[in-house]
């Protein structure tokens, strides 16, 4: 009988002892000190899931300050250019920004009020501060979008540099006229006294090249064939002449003439025509 109680109260604490490692597992690596607590099942899944994260207890931050700092905007770098700068590099930032279809006015080579606002679309687009200056951030973002522009991208809307004139030119009085620069320069004696845009031919009604002499002078002249009208026309190979186009004006190179060689800029179309003279010589090149 006594044998039986013992072993009943044995079997008791053999229980007991087990039931009390089986806490000390749960609570591995905790204090020694026998009031501390488990920790809750929230408690428990953080430990977890920052464990899973590859963060120590010690460097974890706290989940708001992480999502903060993921979206906060990009910090400007250095000022490259700012309204108001003129130059051969804004002219080319101008014509990347038309490339992406930010700018639609052609290049002019000075910061203004349209290319700070092409410039403030872009940077807002991409998550970069609207400072509406190109900075060394928008710059590099930009050079990735885009590929180095040719002649005619930097200068679609003109104001390209003459090209050096043909040796024809430099004899007498004439209207020196480049295709390769689209410019028509007026020299006299070998001096560049006016330079102006010009625009040719499609290559359906391609300009003419050549040697050729101005035939007759017309003010206001009407074309017989397109009845459209040919301001301060001077012919100078059949139909073709130099004249004002209100249409160069509007669209710029977007277009082409018939044949013609059209000026855009009224003044200095109006100038010439009243000091150009019957028998001066027309020279076209490229």
């Amino acid at each position: 009988m006594r044998t039986a109680v013992l072993r009943r109260i044995l079997a008791a604490a053999g229980v007991l002892a087990l039931v009390g490692g089986c806490k000390a597992q749960v609570v591995e690596g905790s204090s020694s000190n026998p009031s501390a607590k488990a920790p809750s099942s929230a408690s428990a899944s953080a430990s977890a899931s920052g464990s899973a994260s590859g963060t120590s207890g010690g460097d974890a931050k706290p989940s708001g300050s992480a999502s903060a700092s993921a979206s906060a905007p990009a910090q400007p770098g250095r000022t490259l250019w700012a309204p108001g700068a003129k130059g051969q590099e804004v002219r080319e930032l101008q014509a990347r920004l038309r490339q992406v279809a930010w700018l639609f006015d052609g290049p002019t080579g000075t910061y203004g009020a349209s290319t700070t606002e092409a410039v403030k679309g872009f940077q807002g687009k991409r998550g970069l501060p609207r400072t509406g200056t190109t900075d060394t951030v928008t710059w590099q973002r930009l050079l990735k979008m885009t590929h180095e522009p040719n002649r005619d991208e930097l200068y679609a809307s003109g104001g390209q540099p003459a090209a050096k004139p043909d040796p024809r030119c430099m004899t007498g009085r004439a209207l020196c006229i480049s295709k390769t620069s689209r410019t028509l320069s007026w020299m006299v004696d070998g001096k560049r006294l006016m330079t102006t845009d010009v625009r040719f031919g499609s290559q359906y009604t391609p300009t003419r090249e050549g040697v050729f002499h101005v035939d007759f002078k017309s003010r206001h002249h009407v074309s017989t064939i397109y009845h459209t009208p040919m301001p301060y026309a001077m012919f100078f190979s059949g139909g073709q002449a130099v004249h004002y186009s209100s249409d160069f004006a509007a669209r710029g190179y977007a277009g082409a003439s018939h044949g013609c060689v059209n000026v855009r800029d009224e003044a200095k179309i109006a100038s010439l025509f009243a000091q150009v003279r019957t028998g001066d010589k027309v020279v076209v090149y490229w």
